[in-house]
């Protein structure tokens, strides 16, 4: 029997659901998902395995004109989706216009391989607005075929799968047929810890935040997490904290109980908070942080 693999890498501006459909092809919560844009930093594999097919999902950050060292960062996490997909999910939703970046989109205008343009969030239109979409972008990306989908919903997204796997060039599995993601399990709790920040604190709080989990010891029933909410200012600091230590208390409680699904075990989780002065604009911290690989 003949065995396909391939890469498959979803692009798209901020908040149009690329995670929403990544978490729902693999099953499992890998990128975070709020109503707050740029939710997603960084590049995240999800791999997905079947008897005869591996496919290697990658969900990157939305595209967005940079406006710090951060952001610069963000989009060569994009860029760098373009080098090695063998399949392009180009992810727009109804009443959107184009990518907010041309050179982006003369990229999957001219791309080489299959492009499937997913029109999400449909269940937010009527019949009428549907094929006027649908006719838009027929029209602006004429080498792509084009999928209405409800990624909340599920709605035609087996379809897409289907799609996609047909489109999957022979080849072996590029990881272990067991494995999951190509990111360390310190990797989600961090994102889950900013998750939980996202969705409790407004303004820019959760963009000037950055989770480094510094201990991470798994024995049989529990595992002890020790993480560092790091901020830029001393007032960002007293915000996450909260009165009487009540919000950081919150924010520990509501990650722990993700934690324990993801990981299936008892998590005792402790968590500090820092400030780092422009760690958003700072080479060093944004490599520690894994972002100028």
């Amino acid at each position: 029997m003949s065995h396909k693999a391939g890469f498959v890498n979803i692009i798209g501006n901020p908040n149009v659901g690329k995670s929403t459909l990544m978490n729902a092809f693999v099953g499992e919560r890998l990128s975070i998902i709020t109503s707050k844009a740029q939710t997603t930093r960084h590049r995240i594999l999800g791999i997905v395995n079947g008897e005869d097919f591996q496919l290697v999902l990658s969900d990157t950050p939305g595209i967005i004109k940079p406006a710090y060292e951060m952001q610069e960062s963000m989009m060569n996490f994009v860029k760098s989706a373009f080098e090695d997909a063998d399949i392009l999910i180009y992810m727009v939703e109804i009443g959107e216009q184009d990518l907010k970046d041309e050179a982006f989109f003369n990229k999957i205008i001219y791309a080489k391989i299959p492009v499937l343009l997913l029109l999400n969030k449909i269940d937010n239109s009527n019949q009428e607005q549907l094929e006027e979409q649908v006719s838009f972008w027929k029209e602006k990306v004429p080498n792509a075929e084009i999928f209405p989908i409800s990624a909340l919903q599920n709605f035609n997204v087996p379809e897409v799968f289907g799609r996609i796997i047909e489109l999957l060039p022979e080849s072996p599995a590029y990881y272990p047929k067991d494995q999951l993601t190509d990111k360390p399990e310190r990797f989600f709790v961090n994102e889950t810890i900013r998750e939980k920040i996202l969705l409790n604190y407004s303004k820019e709080i959760p963009y000037a935040v950055e989770i480094v989990t510094e201990e991470f010891h798994e024995d049989e029933n529990i595992i002890r997490i020790r993480s560092v909410i790091m901020v830029e200012r001393d007032t960002q600091k007293g915000i996450i904290i909260g009165h009487k230590g009540a919000a950081l208390k919150k924010v520990g409680m509501d990650s722990r109980i993700d934690l324990e699904k993801f990981f299936g075990k008892q998590i005792h989780i402790e968590l500090y908070v820092k400030v780092n002065k422009n760690w958003r604009s700072n080479a060093n911290m944004l490599k520690r942080f894994g972002y100028n690989q």
